[in-house]
């Protein structure tokens, strides 16, 4: 076949392809895309990782290396099977966000940092670069192996003629194709739709070559099994580090590439759809992979010594007459080819018409975001500029480096590349605490490196860095040698690249990120980013006028089209109910048409384009609780420590106030037993005497025998009243006691309980003061115990009270629905290391004046518990102050 003929068939193919699109675009316009963003197509288009470097390349790294070409494809399958959440979660993003490009992605969470979006673009384009070269560099020698009967591998005029007129035409047909609309948000869904029929074309070239091989060529699967182990690729020994190298490399690049970052997250319709991608395009990629090993081995047997491997896919049909099936195989490569270099041109466009050219148009026109006139242009402009240049690197990389090198190698350089946004991207979307600073500095740092030992090396010998510095290192630095960074050589270059560059970049980023503080846009972004799925975009309070809203119509005009801006203004004023077309400038309607801004000029500058106008923005509630969760959390496990913290110590003073009460109790226990030993053998040794003297008899008058009857009678009563205490309190205690409930007054039982405490203490002094009118009450409750515990609260003011003229003051009020007696005397009161033993048995507060065992307060606790009510101390007033609360029932039962 001849040349012109190939040329031919190829313009027929972009002619189809062209008609597709253009249906495509139509059938949009018009609504009809249900089909369009069905996710069968959304599947297909993910087939631009399989460019003309899996095609053409996969072939030739399987005769150099063996099966290491097989990591290309283990990387993406592993995304999309084990990591199906993390790439739904940048889905979600993408949506909620309007996310235009992977820049626009790490601008947006990083507080829309544009200086960032810059640095993801350039970066993105550098590694995007020797990507392009590839593509270039396979479709110029598939046109060598059908313009020579024996292609040479040198890089010859001829040869940069092809690749110019290549790069000139994809172009073209993206600038056409891929900047029709100017909301890079929304679907392109011509380009989508001719990716999807490539992604068959290519599918079936491949496909169709392999059975030949297999079938018609080798005579079967069996045979070719024998012949794959005949062959040196039977003996391959899997070098692990390398391959576990490229199975990372391939997939991170299937996150960070800007193409497969354009029609997986960019492009997509619906999250749902990755549900099927998820095993469908893991399948796609196997049965591109299926017959990469023979087509191999039969070249390597088939095809004379020196041939390039790469080509096999075309050379081998050739070789055997069969031109229809190699040029099914051209046109399979041309799409894997041109598929990629589309889909790359439109979405660096993006990046840099968004990111850099938008940004100085908005410096240089000062306040021109509320000028009039249409900016649209500017942005289209920019955009076909931007693919223009985009490819033209590419061919100028193609150039300079001769078009040598394996493809395989060449696309390895451009995945290191991009893969240095990884670490931004990961911890942007999974970690709140990652911040501008440390994106910034891995990004610069994992840049820096892959430019020095990988890229510039890259490009050849004495293209850009000299064998001498290869050698020796800059200024005989050996240690910053590029391919023995730090001394380490001896390792595959790749490798050396992806340790240095990626280990660095990290530590940098989680450096930077720690050491610096994120600003409040930051933290608002970051909890929309982190907690998508609970926090999905929500607004950010934009503050504006009124007198605003018409410069927000000329700005969206500008950006949106006349049209379009009317109806999303004319949308928004119906939905807020406001009369005529222009809405008030509401939180929700400013976060709206920045989204909306966001689809055309990316999230960084629409943002700086509505806060030109607007002039400020606040917090919302809801961001505040979004950006507090994380807080909240910390916040809450902080209190928590400080509330156990807090409980061991009040735990530990419980414990030690428990400890001295215990220790003072046994002391009084002590102290007890040896009073009451003293309490019980007095009066029976003053009994023995004096019933020993009577019962003797002798010279004892009659005076003299009745002194001492009474002596035995006094002695034997305080030895009852003793033991009767000890009697009632263990009954009390035992629960024993046997209520007998009785009506009376509660006046009643204070004159009782008065008289008898007056009359024990021999009519001792004290003046009770009492207001009779108050104690008017009636009760139902076992008179003869309450009347016991107000004459022991009587009898210890009698006994304690230590006043020049002692006073005890008898209150009765109500409190709480409780009926409360007060038993206040003017006394120095109970000192406060002795108040928590008062209640307790054997416990006297003044040992010289107690003339007792120290139960009378315990028998009052036990007393008062039985009959529903309480007993306690009164802190805080001048004098000792006890408190007796009856149940409101108790009174009430009388009335």
């Amino acid at each position: 076949m001849t040349l012109n003929a190939l040329v031919a068939i190829c313009l027929s193919y972009v002619v189809f392809l062209f008609a597709v699109a253009f249906v495509a675009e139509r059938w949009a316009m018009r609504g009809r895309v249900r089909w369009l963003r069905s996710p069968i197509v959304y599947t297909l288009s993910l087939s631009i990782y399989c460019t003309a470097w899996t095609f053409y390349g996969a072939v030739g790294a399987a005769a150099r290396s063996g099966l290491e070409y097989l990591a290309i494809y283990l990387g993406p399958s592993l995304v999309m099977i084990g990591w199906w959440w993390a790439v739904r979660k940048l889905v979600r993003i993408g949506r909620s966000q309007r996310i235009t490009s992977i820049a626009d992605l790490i601008s947006s969470r990083y507080g829309k940092s544009n200086l960032l979006a810059i640095g993801v673009t350039v970066l993105a384009v550098v590694g995007t670069t020797p990507y392009i070269a590839l593509q270039l560099q396979s479709v110029t020698l598939s046109f060598e192996v059908f313009g020579r009967d024996a292609p040479g591998a040198g890089a010859g005029e001829p040869q940069r003629l092809t690749a110019f007129w290549v790069a000139v035409g994809l172009a073209l047909f993206t600038g056409l194709f891929g900047t029709r609309n100017l909301d890079a948000n929304e679907r392109h869904h011509g380009v989508v739709m001719a990716i999807a029929v490539e992604a068959v074309v290519k599918l079936a070239a491949l496909l169709s070559v392999g059975i030949f091989v297999v079938w018609g060529l080798s005579g079967g699967v069996a045979e070719t099994l024998a012949r794959i182990d005949a062959s040196a690729l039977g003996s391959w020994q899997a070098d692990g580090g390398r391959w576990a190298g490229i199975t990372f490399l391939s997939a991170a690049a299937f996150l960070c590439l800007p193409r497969i970052f354009q029609v997986l997250v960019v492009e997509a319709g619906d999250d749902a759809h990755l549900r099927t991608a998820s095993w469908a395009f893991p399948a796609y990629l196997m049965l591109m992979s299926l017959f990469v090993v023979p087509i191999a081995v039969v070249g390597l047997d088939l095809m004379p010594a020196g041939a390039n491997p790469d080509l096999f896919v075309l050379t081998v049909p050739l070789s055997q007459g069969q031109e229809g099936l190699a040029v099914l195989s051209f046109l399979g490569g041309f799409s894997s080819a041109t598929s990629m270099v589309i889909v790359a041109a439109i979405a660096l466009s993006t990046m840099v018409s968004n990111h850099i050219v938008m940004p100085i148009w908005l410096r240089v026109t000062g306040d021109g975001a509320s000028v009039s006139g249409d900016v649209r242009h500017v942005v289209l402009t920019a955009r076909r500029v931007s693919i223009g240049c985009v490819v033209m690197l590419g061919y100028l990389y193609y150039s300079v480096s001769g078009g040598g090198g394996a493809l395989a190698e060449i696309g390895l350089v451009s995945f290191a590349g991009v893969a240095q946004v990884l670490p931004a991207m990961l911890g942007g979307i999974f970690w709140r605490g990652a911040t501008r600073v440390g994106a910034v500095a891995g990004l610069s740092t994992g840049f820096a490196i892959w430019l020095w030992t990988l890229f510039l090396p890259s490009i050849g010998a004495g293209g850009v860095i000299s064998p001498e510095i290869l050698a020796e290192g800059p200024w005989g630095l050996g240690w910053l040698r590029p391919q023995a960074l730090f001394g380490i050589a001896g390792m595959d270059p790749l490798l050396h690249a992806i340790l240095w560059s990626m280990s660095l970049n990290a530590l940098a980023f989680f450096t930077g990120s720690v050491a610096s503080f994120p600003t409040p846009l930051e933290r608002l972004q970051g909890a929309q980013f982190v907690n998508v799925f609970q926090h999905s975009a929500g607004p950010r309070s934009w503050t504006g006028g009124v007198a605003q809203t018409e410069d927000l119509m000329v700005m969206a005009q500008r950006i949106l089209g006349a049209e379009d801006a009317l109806a999303l203004f004319a949308r928004e004023a119906r939905r807020q109910g406001v009369r005529g077309d222009l809405p008030d400038p509401s939180p929700d309607f400013l976060e709206t048409l920045e989204r909306e801004l966001a689809g055309s000029v990316g999230a960084a500058t629409a943002h700086a384009m509505v806060g030109q106008i607007v002039g400020g923005a606040s917090v919302s509630v809801e961001d505040l609780m979004a950006v507090a969760d994380e807080s909240a959390q910390l916040l809450e496990y902080s209190a928590r420590l400080e509330a156990q913290s807090a409980e061991l110590s009040r735990t530990a003073a419980q414990l030690r106030d428990a400890n001295r009460k215990l220790t003072r109790l046994s002391v009084q226990k002590d102290a007890f037993l040896s009073q009451i030993s003293h309490e019980l053998r007095t009066p029976m040794t003053s009994i023995r005497a004096f019933s020993e003297i009577l019962r003797d008899g002798g010279t004892i008058g009659d005076g003299d025998q009745t002194r001492f009857a009474s002596i035995i009678h006094d002695e034997a009563v305080r030895l009852t009243r003793l033991l009767d205490d000890l009697l009632d309190l263990s009954v009390l205690e035992n629960g024993q006691v046997s209520l007998n409930l009785r009506e009376g007054t509660l006046g009643a039982l204070l004159d009782r309980a008065v008289a008898a405490a007056s009359a024990g203490e021999g009519g001792a002094t004290l003046r009770i003061r009492r207001d009779h009118a108050a104690e008017d009450v009636r009760l139902v409750t076992d008179l003869d115990r309450l009347t016991q515990v107000f004459i022991n609260l009587v009898s210890n003011a009698g006994k304690y009270c230590d006043a020049q003229r002692p006073e005890l003051h008898i209150r009765v009020g109500r409190a709480e629905g409780r009926l409360i007696v007060d038993f206040l005397d003017n006394g120095s009161g109970i000192a406060p290391e002795a108040r928590d033993t008062i209640f307790e048995k054997f416990s006297r507060v003044a040992d010289q004046k107690a003339g007792g065992a120290g139960l009378g307060l315990a028998i009052c606790r036990q007393i008062m518990a039985r009959l529903g009510g309480d007993i306690r101390y009164l802190p805080g007033r001048s004098g000792a102050a006890f408190r007796v609360e009856l149940p409101h029932e108790v009174a009430l039962a009388a009335q």
